[in-house]
C-alpha cells in the first residue's frame, strides 16, 4: 500500500490494510478529554525507580511544578470548565474547585496561559479562526521562546496555531518541514554532541540496547552489526570496547552495515568507527548499504556470513515510515529473510498518529512539555544549542499540528502498536536482562537524574520518561 489517506489511523494505529473511519466529531471533543484525563493518571507497569511524586497541597513553597504538572492542572481546568458550558474558556480569574493555594504566581500564570492555549485549539478544531486568534494573540503576549519551560512551549505551539488558522482561512499554504529532533541529534554535530552529553535518555536507551546485543552475541566469533539509519554511530565504541576484551571467546571480526541515505554523513561515522577500533586492535570492517528508499533494500546488500551472528539495531527509524505502511512492510521482509539473532528497537513512546487535530495536539504539547522540562533542567536557559533543540520541536510541531495526509511525516506510536505489528512477521519480544536494566539505571545516576528521568516496565519493554511522562521505548525482538 502506498500514499497515506487521511483516514490512514486512528490514534495509536498503524494502518494494516483495513481503512479506519474518522472519529465521530463531538461538540467538546469526548476523545480529547479522555487525554486529557489519561495525561494526570500516571504511568501503568513496573516502576525500577520511582519519581517524586507528592499531593499538589503537600508541595513545599519552593518546589516548582513540572512542566507536566502545569499541563495536567490546566487540562483538568479546561475539562470542568468545558464541562459547565462556559462559553469562552478558560475565563481568567473563573473560580474553579482546583484551588491555586500554595502555588507561585508564576505558577498560576503558566497554568492560565496554558488554558488560553487549549482554548485556542479548540476553536481552531470547530474552525472559529477568528475567536482562535484572539486567544493566541493573548499567549503571544505572555509566552516566550527565551522563558520558562511553559512559556517556551507555549510559544511554539502557539507559532504552530497560527500557521494552521492561516491555512484554515486562505485554504492554502507553503508545505510544513517534516524536519523532527531525532533526525539532527542523531548526526554528528554540535547540537548532537550537547544533546548526549547533558540529555540523559540517549545514553540511557543506547548503552541498555548494546547490553542486550552482547548477551546474544556471546559465543560468536563473528558479528555483524546492522544499523538501520546509521547517524552519529558513537555508541558503537561501548560494543567495541566490551568485545575487544573478551578471552573466552575472541572475536576474529565486528563488521558494521549502515543503512541510510546521506553517504558522506555515513562514511564520515564510518572512517571515525575505523579509528576507534584500530586504537584498540580490534579486527573490524565497516560497509555501506546506501539507499535511495526502503523499497530499494535487499538482503544481498548485507554481504551475510554463515558464521557470523546478526544483530539489527533501529533508533528512531521506523515512525518515518508510519505513514507509509507499505515501505514499513518491504523493510520487514527483508529483516525475516536476514533473520537476525536479536533485533534492537528504540522509539517515540507516544501517540502522535490520530486523524483527529486535537487528539494530536494534546499528545504532543503534553510530550514536548517534559522535553522542555528536561531541557530546563539540564541545558542553560541561554544555551545556543538548546535555542536550536528547541526550535526544531517547534518545525515537529507544525507539522504534527498544521498538516493533513501525506503531508504530516512526523508521526509516532506506542509499544503496544509495534507489538501488533511486528506479531505479524513473526517476531517474539524478549525480555531485557538484568545487566540492560542495570546498564539503564547507572547511566540514569550517572546524570544525576534518579528522581526525574524515569525508568518503567511496560511488559517486556523499558520505557524511557521524565518526571512519569513517557517518551521514549526500548524493546528486544527475536524470530520465533
Amino acid at each position: 500500500m502506498e500514499g497515506c489517506p487521511e483516514e490512514i489511523a486512528k490514534l495509536g494505529e498503524i494502518q494494516t490494510g483495513v481503512q479506519d473511519v474518522e472519529p465521530k466529531k463531538y461538540p467538546l471533543s469526548l476523545a480529547s478529554m479522555e487525554l486529557l484525563k489519561s495525561h494526570g493518571s500516571g504511568l501503568n507497569g513496573e516502576r525500577i525507580h520511582e519519581p517524586r511524586l507528592e499531593p499538589l497541597s503537600m508541595k513545599e513553597p519552593t518546589t516548582r511544578l513540572s512542566t507536566e504538572d502545569i499541563m495536567r492542572i490546566a487540562g483538568q481546568r479546561f475539562i470542568q470548565s468545558s464541562s459547565q458550558e462556559v462559553d469562552v474558556m478558560p475565563m481568567l480569574g473563573y473560580p474553579f474547585d482546583l484551588s491555586f493555594s500554595g502555588l507561585s504566581s508564576e505558577e498560576i500564570e503558566d497554568i492560565e496561559l496554558v488554558d488560553i492555549l487549549l482554548a485556542s485549539a479548540e476553536k481552531v478544531s470547530k474552525r472559529e479562526f477568528e475567536r482562535a486568534g484572539r486567544l493566541l494573540r493573548q499567549c503571544d503576549w505572555v509566552s516566550s521562546k527565551t522563558g520558562n519551560p511553559v512559556q517556551r512551549v507555549v510559544y511554539h505551539f502557539s507559532e504552530a496555531l497560527h500557521v494552521k488558522i492561516d491555512r484554515g482561512s486562505m485554504g492554502s499554504g507553503n508545505k510544513v518541514s517534516t524536519k523532527d529532533i531525532f533526525e539532527v541529534v542523531m548526526r554528528p554535530s554540535s547540537v548532537a554532541v550537547a544533546y548526549r552529553q547533558q540529555v540523559p535518555f540517549c545514553q540511557v536507551e543506547q548503552f541498555a540496547g548494546i547490553q542486550a546485543i552482547v548477551e546474544n552475541v556471546a559465543e560468536a566469533k563473528k558479528v555483524h552489526i546492522i544499523d538501520l539509519g546509521l547517524k552519529y554511530g558513537v555508541q558503537w565504541t561501548a560494543l567495541m570496547q566490551a568485545l575487544a576484551t573478551r578471552h573466552e571467546c575472541p572475536l576474529e571480526l565486528l563488521k558494521i552495515t549502515a543503512v541510510g541515505t546521506s553517504s558522506k554523513e555515513i562514511e564520515d561515522s564510518g572512517k571515525w568507527l575505523v579509528g576507534f577500533a584500530q586504537n584498540i586492535n580490534l579486527p573490524f570492517s565497516f560497509m555501506v548499504a546506501s539507499i535511495s528508499d526502503v523499497l530499494d533494500l535487499k538482503k544481498d546488500q548485507f554481504k551475510l556470513d554463515d558464521e557470523e551472528a546478526t544483530a539489527v539495531y533501529c533508533e528512531f527509524f521506523l515512525w518515518t515510515m508510519i505513514g507509509q505502511p507499505g515501505l514499513l512492510d518491504s523493510l520487514m521482509g527483508v529483516i525475516r529473510k536476514i533473520k537476525p539473532c536479536i533485533m534492537v528497537v528504540i522509539e517515540v513512546e507516544s501517540n502522535i498518529n490520530s486523524p483527529d487535530f486535537v487528539s494530536r495536539f494534546i499528545e504532543d504539547l503534553f510530550y514536548a512539555g517534559a522535553y522542555f522540562d528536561c531541557f530546563e533542567a539540564c541545558m542553560e536557559r541561554d544555551a545556543i544549542n538548546r535555542f536550536i533543540l528547541e526550535s526544531i520541536f517547534g518545525q515537529a510541531m507544525k507539522n504534527i499540528i498544521v498538516s493533513e495526509g501525506e503531508e504530516r511525516r512526523v508521526r509516532h506510536v506506542k509499544i503496544d502498536v509495534w507489538r501488533a505489528f511486528f506479531s505479524r512477521f513473526g517476531m517474539e519480544e524478549t525480555y531485557l536482562s538484568m545487566s540492560s536494566l542495570f546498564q539503564a539505571d547507572q547511566m540514569v545516576k550517572n546524570f544525576g537524574r534518579e528522581k526525574s528521568c524515569t525508568l518503567d516496565m511496560n511488559g517486556k519493554s523499558l520505557i524511557i520518561g521524565w518526571k512519569g511522562t513517557q517518551l521514549h521505548s526500548l524493546s528486544i525482538w527475536k524470530f520465533l
